[in-house]
């Protein structure tokens, strides 16, 4: 039997010298790329090529064309797919990623929050006080409050991104709880308590404060 090898397309051939210059720090990001007959003969190919390796860098985030202006570079590598990402993180880098979305949502939950807002909080806050659940109902519950504070900053990137953490964070607490119970349940309710106070009061410096403490003695405990 013979087994043909599949060669790549010349114009992913192009891509990928493209991108190696990129890389290697040829055209800074930001940069214009040479004109197009110029480029086209630095790689050996026709324009045309060319143009279909710029389509496909184009395509991930590399390069971007603006009509009348250029080629330019938009990113100096192609961006990991997130959810490997987040898959191959440690439960630290969650924590510290939340950390950074939390406490600045928490301050702007505090200046924007509505009387819905509060009153979802406040909801959320007596939900996760119940007792006699199982780990995951603990920590769907507690994700719950941090969500609603979340929400109550009225920015729709910080809500996205919190819900990428979920699956990964979400998975690590329950592994974590079902190792070790949560050290001080008590204090650590009441540190939503004074979260949740903070945001009611306004009170965005102490809201930021109070979040990252959180965050902080989680990461602490478990990692």
């Amino acid at each position: 039997m013979v087994i043909q090898v599949r060669r790549h397309p010349l114009a992913e051939q192009a891509a990928d010298l493209l991108l190696a210059r990129i890389r290697a720090g040829e055209w800074p990001l930001g940069h214009k790329l040479p004109g197009e007959t110029t480029l086209a003969a630095q790689l050996g190919v026709g324009r045309s090529t060319l143009r279909e390796a710029v389509r496909v860098l184009a395509g991930k985030g590399v390069l971007a064309s603006r009509q009348g202006a250029g080629v330019f570079v938009t990113a100096l590598d192609i961006p990991e797919d997130w959810d490997i990402v987040l898959r191959r993180a440690t439960i630290a880098s969650v924590l510290e990623a939340r950390i950074a979305i939390e406490a600045e949502a928490a301050a702007l939950a505090a200046q924007r929050r509505t009387p819905a807002d509060l009153r979802a909080i406040r909801r959320a806050l007596s939900a996760r006080a119940a007792e006699n659940r199982t780990i995951a109902d603990l920590v769907d519950a507690d994700t719950g409050f941090h969500r609603a504070v979340i929400v109550a900053a009225h920015n729709d990137i910080l809500t996205q991104l919190f819900d990428t953490f979920l699956p990964r964070s979400r998975a690590a607490m329950i592994d974590m709880l079902q190792l070790r119970p949560m050290p001080a349940p008590d204090e650590d309710h009441a540190a939503h308590e004074r979260l949740a106070t903070a945001i009611a009061a306004h009170d965005p410096a102490a809201a930021a404060t109070y979040s990252r403490a959180h965050l902080h003695t989680i990461k602490e405990a478990f990692t």
